[in-house]
């Protein structure tokens, strides 16, 4: 599913941009679109700081009330906010400033679908690509991508799953140990540990039949016979060609 946001005080630009969103949702065989429309910036705001809203694309109207969009697009950079955006507007007197805050493409309105359908194909197929790198967990109710990279490893704890990230931090998963483990095996770096871990290999330390021990410090002790197929799996992931 790719998460697309529209920004744009004029509602009926607003309806016009989710028609155009939804035909071209229709030309696709792979992914859904979960589309949401903002008539305010502030909205929009309001919900990045309050939900860590990140869509994979913002559609957003240059000239609104109050504020013009490129503002609007400082501060989500300046929130850490990094879904790539597309300016549409009815001038190109801010193209300029509008990379600036690096967006990825500046339409001069009135927008054609051929105008615009081949950029959106760009820019989905570079999600997906980059797709690769995240996951896509449902965190204190609500979607967030986490980074792969970013997960040391992950224990259960009675009802709920911790899942341990780098800098420190953790988010509580409420779904089952196997669940979580379908989303993460078709990523050769995670491997279970005994019934009660998912490890991250990028973040093992050292491992012996005694223990693993993850770069932040923690220790795990692996069940009788589960170091011998986890030894190998190391040695495979170091091994293979994606990683040397």
């Amino acid at each position: 599913m790719y998460l697309i946001a529209l920004c744009d005080d004029e509602i009926k630009e607003l309806e016009k941009g989710k028609q155009m969103l939804l035909r071209f949702e229709e030309t696709r065989t792979e992914g859904k679109f979960r589309i949401e429309c903002f008539e305010a910036a502030e909205k929009l705001l309001e919900r990045v700081k309050k939900e860590n809203y990140e869509p994979d694309l913002i559609l957003m109207d240059i000239y609104m009330p109050n504020r013009q969009g490129t503002e609007v697009v400082r501060e989500l950079r300046d929130m850490g906010n990094r879904s790539r955006i597309i300016f549409l507007t009815f001038s190109k007197e801010h193209a300029l400033e509008a990379f600036r805050v690096d967006a990825i493409q500046y339409l001069v309105k009135p927008v054609s679908e051929e105008e615009l359908f081949p950029i959106l194909e760009k820019v989905l197929d570079k999600v997906e690509s980059e797709r690769r790198k995240y996951v896509l967990l449902r965190i204190d109710g609500r979607l967030q991508r986490v980074e792969l990279n970013d997960i040391i490893y992950c224990e259960a704890q009675g009802k709920v799953q911790c899942l341990y990230l780098a800098g420190g931090g953790y988010r509580l998963l409420r779904i089952t140990m196997t669940e979580l483990f379908g989303i993460l095996s078709c990523y050769q770096e995670f491997v279970r540990v005994g019934v009660a871990y998912i490890v991250n290999l990028v973040h093992v330390e050292s491992l012996s039949r005694q223990e693993v021990e993850m770069d932040n410090g923690k220790k795990i002790y692996p069940p009788r016979g589960a170091y011998q197929p986890l030894r190998e799996k190391y040695f495979s992931y170091y091994c293979s060609e994606e990683n040397l």
